[in-house]
């Protein structure tokens, strides 16, 4: 049997049937491991009988407002977590030239 572990995204934003979805993935570079967000953002509608919840990937013209709002607000999400993380291997540099 195989052990699969189902990730929980980093964050979730909604506005209206939209919803944008924060993925990390860590991949390996220049020997270090990093996280990379990926970005998935649908729209959910009921099926035509009314009963089951279907998501799509494909926007009407009167959705774009909406996913301008929810890119903006991913990416003011995105930068403030990659500030923070910048702010913290600072300090540690700090400390690790402090206590050498």
């Amino acid at each position: 049997m195989e052990n699969t572990v189902k990730k929980s995204p980093l964050n979730v934003f909604k506005c209206g049937p939209i919803k944008a979805a924060i993925w990390s993935d860590s991949r390996i570079v220049n020997d270090s491991l990093v996280d990379i967000p990926s970005i998935r953002i649908d729209k959910s509608y009921k099926d035509k009988d009314g009963n089951e919840w279907k998501y799509t990937n494909t926007f009407n013209v009167e959705d774009l407002p909406n996913v301008a709002v929810l890119a903006m607000e991913v990416y003011k999400f995105l930068k403030v977590k990659i500030s923070e993380n910048n702010n913290v291997s600072e300090q540690n540099d700090i400390q690790n030239k402090k206590s050498k």
